[in-house]
């Protein structure tokens, strides 16, 4: 008699299918431009207007898509009709960018990488994966629950920069900020009651930060797993920034990598 697989296998195998039939509308000019010439990226399917067609013209022809010509008026494309699409929108699969190590590991210099945790606004983190490829981040890490996904609207605020800044989704938070720890990373957590201005960090050092909600801040569990909880001083009595701000402050504080 054949041995049942246990609920937990099946699961997982069901994970893995569901992860690769998954697929990615990204619109707008920019952020299909980009994508389109992104060696790294699986194109599926390219919809466009006559217009976008024409300003897109040299990258489609690099990308070696057959673009399907749609009328504006009927976007085709099976996006949310609010979406500010610009008559163009590119079905895609999800970038792979391998694993932590490989992408992260400081050998022997001042890396920098940002965690998120329960940040689930794709304009927010689009805005930080934009802020991450300005200021050098090695990666963008957040969970695969509680996170926003690789979604059009996160590709669009990111205006190019999810194709370039590795936005690497892991199971659990505090098992990969330990494993930054024994690579080297000082993990610093971004609170507003912490004891240390992020000024007083020291730049020469790989530095791990840890931004969480706007609201709730960072989970228990987190700010345990840090190795300090760092402020970012306001100039007056009040105030505090949303979290896309606050992580292109805070990477610009720790400085640039080296």
């Amino acid at each position: 008699m054949k041995q049942k697989k246990p609920t937990w296998v099946i699961q997982k195998e069901r994970d893995r299918r569901a992860a690769a039939a998954e697929t990615v509308w990204l619109f707008g000019i920019h952020a299909v431009r980009d994508a389109l010439s992104n060696p790294m990226r699986e194109r599926l399917r390219l919809i466009v207007t006559k217009n976008a067609a024409d300003r897109l013209a040299e990258d489609i022809a690099k990308s070696g898509m057959e673009p399907e010509i749609s009328d504006p008026r009927k976007f085709a494309a099976p996006i949310d009709p609010q979406s500010v699409h610009q008559g163009a929108a590119l079905e895609v699969k999800p970038l792979d960018w391998g694993n932590l190590t490989d992408l992260c590991a400081p050998r022997g210099k001042n890396a920098r990488v940002i965690l998120l945790d329960r940040v689930t606004d794709p304009h927010n983190v689009g805005a930080i994966l934009r802020s991450a490829e300005v200021f050098g981040a090695r990666a963008v890490i957040a969970p695969h629950r509680h996170s926003a996904p690789e979604t059009g609207a996160l590709a669009k605020t990111a205006s190019g920069a999810l194709e370039r800044q590795p936005y690497l989704r892991i199971k659990n938070l505090a098992t990969t900020m330990e494993a930054l720890r024994e690579m080297g990373y000082l993990l610093v957590g971004l609170d507003a009651t912490g004891d240390t201005s992020l000024e007083e960090i020291k730049q020469d050092q790989p530095v791990a930060l840890v931004l969480g909600a706007e609201g709730p801040g960072l989970r228990e569990k987190t700010k345990e797993t840090c190795d300090t909880l760092a402020r970012i001083d306001p100039a007056g009595e009040f105030g505090s920034l949303n979290v896309s701000n606050a992580a292109a402050v805070s990477l610009y504080a720790v400085g640039k990598p080296s």
